[in-house]
């Protein structure tokens, strides 16, 4: 079988967002159609209070899902529809805004390290303006495998397949059918898991370095990877990554902000129904 094979890699700019919180965006933003279903991704990581501790106060969301995978930190979350719920080190919110969500998402930590990702889904078409969902899951509820070779894998969403294994995660969606790992590969160590052929797969690189082929990535760099083929990583180094892969949509992709839709008509509509309150 042939392997996938590394189109791009690129790394992320500096920005902030929210009240003020200093984040890496990963990705997101020009040309979402090469990240297709994913729509942005930021990493957040501080010991400085200063950098995170304005949070992010009420806001709104339409036509996406969220997921925050929090490394290490407290947040709180707060939504319209009544949800109160409290992120830990190791724990992960998952939010399908849907026809929209009216949420905040603040410190509960006034020092210390507060470290993360939130990473931006598409619906498709038809469940954009579908009834939306808020869900935490505990550390304890994510499975956690010790892989041979010292391999670690967290799986969040999708199955993890290859190397004899087979562990669902937590979450599992249609259409996009997404998979979430978070891979810790000690140094001398490799994993083959399996990626459904046709998927679009980013992997990105935040401890050590990464061999994917014959070429490596970097601590910050993300990479997109072809479509088809057999996937081979190999670290030379203690390395931790994140595997993002998802059945691509193929539909126009319209963003403003916190909406996200198929076309300017919808994204204006969504604008009128949170000015005049009915958006959530």
């Amino acid at each position: 079988m042939s392997q996938r094979e590394i189109l791009s890699i690129t790394t992320g700019r500096p920005t902030s967002d929210g009240a003020g919180v200093s984040l890496t965006r990963v990705f997101g933003g020009a040309a979402p159609e090469r990240f297709d279903p994913f729509l942005m991704l930021d990493e957040f990581g501080s010991n400085d209070p200063d950098e995170y501790i304005a949070g992010f106060p009420p806001h709104p969301h339409r036509g996406f899902e969220t997921i925050t995978y929090m490394l290490e930190g407290r947040m709180r979350h707060e939504d319209h529809m009544g949800n109160v719920g409290r992120l830990e080190s190791g724990g992960v919110q998952w939010m399908t805004a849907a026809r929209g969500v009216i949420h905040s998402e603040m410190p509960e930590q006034e020092q210390g390290l507060m470290r993360g990702f939130q990473l931006w889904l598409n619906l498709p078409a038809h469940a954009k303006l579908g009834e939306p969902g808020y869900r935490d899951f505990a550390p304890a509820e994510i499975p956690q495998l010790t892989l041979p070779g010292g391999v670690q894998a967290k799986v969040i969403a999708g199955t993890l397949k290859g190397d004899g294994i087979e562990q669902p995660g937590v979450v599992q969606r249609p259409d996009t059918e997404p998979q979430l790992f978070d891979l810790h590969l000690p140094a001398g160590s490799g994993l083959s898991p399996q990626v459904p052929e046709g998927h679009r797969l980013l992997l990105y690189v935040y401890e050590g370095a990464l061999r994917v082929g014959e070429q490596t990535l970097a601590k910050g760099q993300l990479a997109r990877l072809s479509e088809h083929g057999e996937l081979r990583l190999h670290s030379g180094s203690d390395t931790r990554v994140l595997l993002l892969a998802g059945r691509p949509l193929g539909e126009p992709i319209v963003q403003y902000g916190p909406f996200v839709m198929n076309s300017r008509e919808e994204i204006e509509q969504a604008l009128r129904d949170f000015r005049d309150g009915s958006l959530a």
